[in-house]
């Protein structure tokens, strides 16, 4: 099944299954892009506005820019299933066989790169949400917070995807200089995507 073509219905379905993909990568890119969404309709619903006619042209320029993260994110929902097949296979490699080090090694890491790329867009994406949040219109002030907790989570559902498969490879270099990166990606994004729900509830609160 190509899941970008299927319905919610289906992609949940498959997600509930014994199926090897969708997993938790793919889940997590289809929340970051649901989250960037959410920005860009906070844009839709201030560009055009009087009352915001001093940011116009910043809210269609951070528009332009979610709309590319979104596309991006549902990119990354056929990149983790096509990285993951291969892996899923690697695991049934006799561990007695010679060549099942090299193949599991390189399956590992082709496994990682889509879940890190998940990451750094949903970093991304925050950055934008704080700027919808900050001067969007005040009437989908929630939908901006709600867009900040759902790349949260999705940054969450990336990294503890990345470090699953770091945790099984042979070459610890590279592993913990990819790990130390998807550190220090979480600790500049999570807190900030807090701020941005924090900030939001207590101006609707």
């Amino acid at each position: 099944m190509e899941l970008l073509n299927s319905t919610v219905a289906e992609f949940t379905e498959s997600l509930a299954s014994k199926a090897p993909v969708p997993g938790g990568g793919g889940a997590s890119a289809l929340v970051g892009a649901v989250g960037i969404a959410l920005g860009d309709m906070v844009g839709e619903f201030t560009v055009g506005k009087k009352r915001y006619a001093d940011v116009e042209e910043e809210m269609k320029a951070l528009m332009e820019k979610a709309q590319d993260l979104r596309v991006k994110l549902l990119a990354c929902i056929e990149k983790d299933a096509a990285a993951f097949e291969p892996l899923s296979r690697a695991y049934a490699i006799p561990k007695d066989a010679p060549e099942r080090e090299k193949v599991m090694e390189e399956c590992l890491r082709a496994a990682a790169a889509p879940p890190f790329e998940i990451l750094g867009l949903c970093g991304e994406a925050i950055d934008l949400l704080q700027a919808f949040a900050e001067k969007g219109s005040v009437i989908v002030l929630s939908d901006a917070a709600c867009g900040a907790a759902f790349c949260r989570s999705a940054m969450q559902g990336a990294a503890v995807n990345i470090l699953i498969n770091t945790k099984s490879m042979r070459d610890r270099d590279y592993a913990g200089a990819l790990d130390a990166k998807t550190e220090e990606l979480l600790a500049q994004y999570l807190p900030l995507a807090e701020e941005i729900y924090n900030k939001v509830t207590e101006r609707i609160g």
